[in-house]
């Protein structure tokens, strides 16, 4: 299968600024980018997408350019959101850009040749305002931006509005497509549903200044991917603790591999296409096993295991098995001191100090910060529930306190949310 067709078959292609992307694609090598702003110093499972499938395009032989806005980040884009982003110092977005290095580094090999990093402050930081006005702004009239459906999102929502400073941001990606276009002769931008509007501007953007300059245009496209959701519609990438991250140190493996161990019928069939490299014939397989046994979650667990060796490696997949199967094959009161150290090492996990107990710690106080509930109401209503489990049984007193003789091994307690949601607390 040719690699758009495979794209589509993978409902990885959502619009095309021109059919003819079709045969582009299907005939390396085309120079495509990606844009990436440095909004934390990690990337989430919702940039999957994105890594996953600039990996399907340096697989298929084509040239990648990976944008990190150096420049944009002081900015932040409007598209998909409901409100203004905190603006970052300097400091920090180099910070950020690092740390999405070595993530991306994980998925893409980055050989200044057929793939590039390349850092949009390197064009800007030369430009005083005025020289953009009349280089970029000059070719945009007010009434093409304000029709873009991510501005008039904004212009409609009168509490908060949209400010000059993100009204300015279509200009400066397209300006980026331009540039790339111009220096590294790219001829493609791909990103999510909600980068439509950036990535249309930016093909504006060279057909003007070309024909402003009397130069052939050339031929460059766009193409956009769905925006990723879950089946309820919520936004895909968020666990009850906040993002799921693609570093260790944000998200352990345990937590990873156990997000999409949990996946729903109605999602994980085309998680799998969108995020696996399995072919289509063998999730075809699996899409039929979850109709003949869904019990048996075999779809959920291959999806787990593809993600969590591809994000942290086998080593990590074997453990976060190994600790998913102690804790739900185990009696939590009949687990020795070593297993319980094992799977600290693995799991989620938090360190207090046993002086803490001596008053007691209200469960719903401690669920809080573990972070397995987002606030001490939420925490109330699923003891009243039922969903809330400790040392394996289940909490039905919302004023209930830990004490000493709450401890397994002396030392620990473990908290469940649910039927795989675990979190052990340790008190030394």
């Amino acid at each position: 299968m040719m690699l758009f067709e495979e794209l589509k078959a993978r409902g990885l292609i959502h619009q095309v600024t021109d059919p003819k992307i079709q045969e582009v694609l299907n005939r390396p090598p085309v120079t495509a980018f990606v844009g990436i702003d440095p909004t934390s110093d990690s990337l989430h499972v919702g940039n999957l997408l994105v890594l996953v499938t600039l990996r399907r395009l340096q697989l298929a032989g084509h040239k990648i350019i990976l944008l990190v806005g150096g420049a944009t980040g002081f900015i932040g884009d409007p598209s998909g959101k409901t409100q203004e982003r905190q603006l970052l110092d300097s400091h920090l977005i180099e910070k950020n850009i690092q740390g999405i290095g070595r993530v991306i580094s994980r998925f893409i090999s980055v050989d200044g040749n057929q793939t590039k990093m390349v850092n949009n402050w390197d064009w800007f930081k030369e430009f005083s305002i005025l020289d953009f006005l009349r280089d970029a702004g000059k070719h945009f009239t007010v009434n093409y931006m304000t029709a873009k459906e991510s501005v008039q999102t904004r212009l409609q929502d009168r509490e908060h509005g949209l400010s000059y400073t993100e009204f300015s941001y279509m200009l400066l990606q397209a300006y980026d497509f331009y540039y790339l276009n111009k220096h590294y002769g790219c001829n493609l931008q791909l990103g999510g549903a909600d980068q439509w509007g950036n990535i249309t501007a930016g093909i504006e953007l060279i057909r003007r200044k070309s024909a402003a300059q009397n130069l052939p245009g050339g031929s460059v496209y766009g193409c956009t991917w769905p925006l990723v959701t879950k089946a309820d519609g919520s936004k895909f990438g968020k666990s009850e603790s906040g993002n799921v991250w693609l570093s260790e140190d944000k998200t352990k493996p345990y937590d990873f591999y156990q997000f999409f161990l949990r996946t729903q019928d109605t999602e994980v069939i085309q998680f799998l296409k969108y995020f696996t490299f399995l072919s289509l014939e063998q999730i075809e397989e699996y899409r039929l096993a979850v109709e003949r046994n869904p019990e048996k979650r075999e779809a959920q667990a291959v999806l787990a295991r593809e993600l969590t060796v591809l994000v942290h490696g086998e080593d990590e997949f074997q453990k976060a098995q190994k600790a998913s199967a102690s804790f739900f094959s185990s009696d939590p009161m009949q687990m020795s001191s070593e297993m319980l150290e094992q799977l600290i090492a693995h799991s989620p996990s938090t360190s207090k100090t046993k002086g803490s107990l001596e008053s007691g710690i209200f469960i719903v106080d401690l669920l809080v910060e573990t972070q397995l509930v987002s606030s001490k109401s939420q925490a109330r209503k699923d003891i009243q529930g039922g969903g809330i489990y400790l040392n394996d049984q289940r909490v039905d007193d919302v004023h209930l306190k830990i004490h000493p003789d709450h401890l397994v091994a002396n030392q620990y307690v473990i908290l469940r949310k649910g039927k795989k949601t675990y979190h052990i607390v340790q008190f030394l």
